[in-house]
């Protein structure tokens, strides 16, 4: 299946600055149509509203991380096969199971490039 490079992808992070990170990586990667919210509440609330072809959701945030806004995507009927990739500071193992048990299709740890964003997204989504 080939990867629709216009589909809207949906940024989740707490800092501005890494949400402008990604989005640059995304769109040197060639993705130019980014949505991005502040924490897994307004997420979660964008999530029902729009149809994004995948999350890229930071785990450590308030007052909803990252790991709760997954588990409500993966429970709601409407959401639950969103593509969703996890970005985290830790890479402790049990986050990362704790992540993978929850229905993470990937897992990216900080500090990462286009390269590396790029090869997580094409396991996740097929390659482009």
């Amino acid at each position: 299946m080939a990867v629709e490079m216009t589909m809207p992808i949906l940024v989740v992070d707490d800092y501005k600055t890494m949400i402008r990170i990604i989005r640059n990586l995304l769109k040197q990667i060639g993705f130019e149509n980014v949505d991005d919210a502040a924490d897994g509440q307004e997420a979660f609330e964008k999530m029902q509203k729009n149809k994004y072809g995948l999350v890229i959701s930071d785990w450590n945030m308030e007052p909803m991380t990252g790991y709760e806004l997954l588990q409500k995507v993966r429970a709601d009927e409407g959401l639950k096969s969103t593509p969703f990739i996890m970005v985290t500071a830790e890479s402790k193992t049990e986050n990362v199971v704790a992540a993978k048990k929850a229905g993470v299709n990937n897992y990216i740890v900080k500090p990462f490039n286009a390269g590396t964003l790029k090869s997580k997204m094409s396991a996740v989504l097929g390659d482009f």
